[in-house]
């Protein structure tokens, strides 16, 4: 489950989605999420799902990596679907010893499930069609107008890069300790969940150490290579918008438009 993660990762290509400029992903996967919270029925949904689908078959990314990724946030979504379910007063469909599911409850509970499926897959395809340096470049170059204020556009940009770079990383070390853990005889399935609680302690303590050394190995390359900020910084590969660029935003404007309708039929 945790080698299904795919936040993070990125996936090699030619693709129109690769080519394009990160500021235009970036910009692009902010919209899709708004519109998502803005989207209130079913048309609205379908017509996000298509769109998304659009864009996964322009990206070339194979459909089977990119779903692997909800694997493992399956327990989240069914979770999620089950309080939404339960949880909301309306038309009574069905109702049992204390529990009652309503009209309104199950709606409500499948846009959710849906939301947060689109939503996830939405921001996979922002780090799996952009390489991690042309994200830190994009970031930056959206923060520079708040460095006028004494913001530190370049090191946000940085951080926020590193963090989703190592998603994959300490996902992988996860995998490896628990793997050695089960060699030696850990038991992690059985018991109750107390049992299963205490069961993470090997696993937490050497992620720590191990998240640490790859931090502090990381800290001493940057400083190998001369590294003192984004002050005076060049780059070896300056990003700039194209032709596709602009038609991905036209696209954008019109999407946006077409998903405000939505809440109107």
């Amino acid at each position: 489950m945790i080698r299904d993660i795919t936040l993070g990762q990125y996936f090699p290509g030619k693709s129109v989605i690769h080519s394009l400029d990160a500021r235009t992903k970036i910009i692009g996967t902010l919209l899709y999420i708004v519109e998502l919270f803005v989207v209130n029925n079913f048309y609205g949904f379908l017509i996000a799902a298509l769109a998304l689908a659009v864009v996964i078959a322009m990206s070339k990314v194979p459909v089977s990596f990119i779903f692997r990724g909800l694997t493992a946030i399956f327990v989240i979504i069914i979770f999620t679907f089950l309080i939404n379910m339960l949880m909301v007063d309306g038309r009574v469909l069905v109702k049992f010893w204390i529990f009652t599911i309503t009209y309104e409850g199950l709606r409500r509970a499948f846009f959710m499930a849906v939301r947060l499926i689109l939503l996830i897959i939405g921001s996979s395809l922002l780090t799996l069609c952009t390489k991690p340096i042309e994200l830190t470049d994009g970031l930056e170059k959206l923060l520079k107008p708040l460095s006028k204020i004494g913001v530190p556009s370049h090191e946000i940009a940085l951080m926020m890069t590193i963090a989703l770079r190592f998603i994959p990383t300490l996902m992988e070390e996860t995998d490896k300790i628990i793997k050695a853990q089960q060699a030696r005889g850990a038991d992690f399935e059985s018991g109750n969940i107390i049992s299963r609680a205490k069961s993470l302690i090997p696993i937490l303590v050497p992620l720590f150490i191990s998240s640490f050394r790859i931090a502090q190995e990381l800290a001493l390359a940057m400083e190998a290579r001369c590294y003192n900020g984004g002050g005076g910084r060049t780059r070896l590969n300056e990003i700039h918008f194209s032709s596709r660029d602009i038609v991905a935003a036209v696209v954008m404007v019109l999407f946006l438009g077409v998903i405000i309708a939505s809440r109107f039929i």
